[in-house]
């Protein structure tokens, strides 16, 4: 059974630096009907859930630390066992939510392999938007998980703490628009675009 992508759109807070936002946050989940893992955990742990199915869920993978990502992520590991995934660049980040009492459980890597339902997700570290910020390319389903590192209409956010705008622009470039121009970007808010669009958004 091929591996296929599940999506939902959940809503709550973001907070950084003193600012809140209500923010709408996607929810991607990677899998088959028999197993599944999830990108981020924004908001909802039930919302999430509603999406896992009766799936076994084997990753919780965050794309990057802020709050609105990795909130309910020590709940969802919780209800269903399965591991935390981070890049360890974003512990600052991270312990601005969690503090240091609580803990991922696993270390994201540049060129790490995540297997799920016969399909791999590649870890691509892409700082900017955070300093341990992450996407994930899934070639044989034809698109890349991108957090808040790549948008419909260009980079990612970069005006808060630990956000770089060169970095993340260095990141796009050299990680991002490797992958196929007909590539589907799947990202943290908003609408999917695709690696063609995005080298003339920011080339234009």
């Amino acid at each position: 059974m091929a591996a296929r992508i599940d999506h939902a759109v959940t809503s709550g807070i973001f907070s950084l630096d003193g600012e809140t936002h209500e923010v709408d946050n996607n929810v991607w989940v990677v899998g088959d009907d028999t197993e599944c893992v999830v990108i981020d955990a924004p908001h909802s742990v039930d919302d999430i859930l509603a999406l896992v199915g009766e799936r076994t869920l084997t990753a919780i993978v965050c794309t990057h630390a802020h709050d609105d990502h990795v909130r309910v992520a020590p709940e969802l590991r919780e209800r269903t066992g399965a591991p935390i995934y981070l890049h360890p660049d974003d512990r600052p980040v991270w312990e601005l939510t969690h503090g240091d009492a609580i803990i991922w459980d696993h270390d994201l890597a540049d060129g790490l392999t995540i297997e799920v339902a016969g399909t791999s997700l590649t870890v691509l570290h892409t700082p900017g938007h955070a300093p341990g910020a992450v996407c994930l390319s899934a070639p044989e389903l034809g698109a890349v998980f991108t957090g808040d590192t790549l948008f419909n209409g260009g980079p990612g956010a970069t005006g808060r703490s630990f956000s770089d705008r060169p970095t993340i622009e260095a990141s796009i470039r050299a990680k991002l628009f490797a992958l196929p121009d007909e590539t589907v970007v799947h990202t943290g808010h908003g609408d999917d675009t695709t690696i063609g669009a995005e080298k003339a958004n920011l080339d234009g």
